[in-house]
């Protein structure tokens, strides 16, 4: 691994620096009116969002990757690394509104989309004037995507779509959504299937937001009744939309497991551990705390360093490897347990949240939202099956519904 940039690299970070400087501040601890403010001001946190995405975007920063013409300014991988790197020391809105159109809904719209979606789409989802959804997940697939049963039927020129999704993040303040639908029940599962792009505002589509355990509502449920797509709104062949989704899963892997779900790490544990009085004194000097915060950060270390790989590959040209899965995997679960042990150490005051609990209540808030964060993407289960299948070679799980058509598939009923 190369740890050390190269001239063209430290040159454009020294570039981001420099403008991230002068349109942003510093990153500053936040207090708990800030986060009392990010809870109940969702207004206001999307305005700051939508504003800071366009200054962005008008800079050529909001996609580095993509071509100028949409969007971008025809940058590396690398760059795209080092601006979120920059980007992460300074005090500047959430792109979380933008995160799952821009990084897995309009890359697919750019593989399969014809140029007339593509000059309509892509700038606007850019500049975050418009915000996009993914609608895969369904009541009866669980963690099976192609076991939808969402159907689209052609009538002319346009399908007739009915169905419902569930788990879709964001669909309640989303303007499009890509969605996975079944068009030919008589052929196997992964065979029968069309990917289409929707207006969220149509009065055929109805969004239920789903009250979480956090208190928050970013997951939705979502119906469709006789909602009318034109064909041109068609994503791909016609039972092509398994491998149209495949596309949009690799961006969503990469996504979720380049990220941490959570601002929650060793170094956060650590200060809690500072602050904290168990009956044989401060939790740091605790033999057994300390062994935890140690194997903690191991584990923090070895993703670090594996995502160092991911960067080298793209710092040198190359494609990177399975790093984003395994990265994923490893996020997830440490983020669920290191948040759990917080709230040990806490005691009763591990159940709290606000001005008033320790650390203002972040492992609480982490604990809440990490089941969600091993289910995004691909839940555990599945992601180890990708990488002993395809990466270790090991042999694949028996599938006996692989060649049977879907209409034929036992229900349970």
């Amino acid at each position: 691994m190369d740890f050390e940039d190269t001239a063209e690299e430290a040159a454009f970070r020294a570039q981001a620096t420099a403008w991230l400087s002068a349109n942003a501040k510093p990153r500053g601890k936040k207090s708990a009116d800030d986060m009392a403010e990010m809870e109940n001001g969702a207004a206001a946190e999307m305005a700051a969002s939508r504003a800071w995405q366009k200054k962005k975007a008008e800079a050529g920063y909001a996609r580095i990757t993509w071509p100028k013409g949409q969007g971008g300014m025809g940058g590396t991988p690398m760059q795209s690394i080092i601006f979120g790197q920059t980007e992460s020391k300074f005090d500047v809105p959430s792109g979380g509104p933008f995160a799952i159109g821009l990084g897995m809904c309009i890359p697919t719209l750019m593989a399969y989309g014809n140029e007339e979606a593509k000059k309509r789409y892509v700038v606007p989802a850019v500049q975050g004037d418009e915000i996009w959804c993914q609608l895969f997940s369904e009541p009866a697939g669980g963690s099976d995507v192609a076991g939808l049963r969402t159907r689209a039927e052609k009538k002319g020129d346009e399908w007739v779509i009915n169905g419902q999704k569930i788990w879709t993040t964001g669909a309640q303040f989303s303007d499009y959504g890509i969605l996975l639908t079944r068009t030919d029940p008589n052929v196997p599962k992964h065979k029968g299937l069309t990917m289409f792009y929707i207006d969220m505002h149509d009065p055929a589509v109805e969004v239920r937001p789903i009250k979480q355990a956090s208190g928050g509502s970013g997951f939705n449920e979502v119906f469709f009744t006789d909602l009318r797509v034109k064909d041109s709104q068609r994503l791909g062949e016609v039972g092509q939309g398994w491998q149209v989704a495949l596309t949009t899963l690799m961006h969503e892997r990469l996504a979720v497991g380049g990220g941490t779900g959570s601002g929650l790490d060793v170094k956060e544990l650590m200060a809690l551990a500072r602050t904290l009085e168990l009956e044989d004194g401060p939790a740091i000097k605790n033999a057994s705390v300390r062994e935890r915060i140690a194997d903690w950060y191991v584990r923090s270390a070895g993703l670090k360093y594996t995502t160092y790989r991911t960067m080298t590959a793209l710092s040198r040209g190359q494609q990177p490897g399975p790093e984003a899965s395994i990265a994923k995997i490893v996020v997830a679960s440490k983020l669920q347990d290191l948040a759990a042990f917080g709230m040990e150490l806490e005691g009763e005051a591990g159940s709290l949240k606000g001005e008033d609990a320790p650390a203002h209540g972040a492992f609480q808030m982490g604990w809440m939202s990490s089941p969600g964060l091993r289910i995004a993407g691909g839940t555990d289960e599945i992601l180890r099956n990708i990488i002993a299948e395809r990466v270790l070679g090991l042999p694949p799980d028996v599938r006996v519904d692989k060649d049977m058509p879907f209409n034929k598939m036992p229900t349970g009923r």
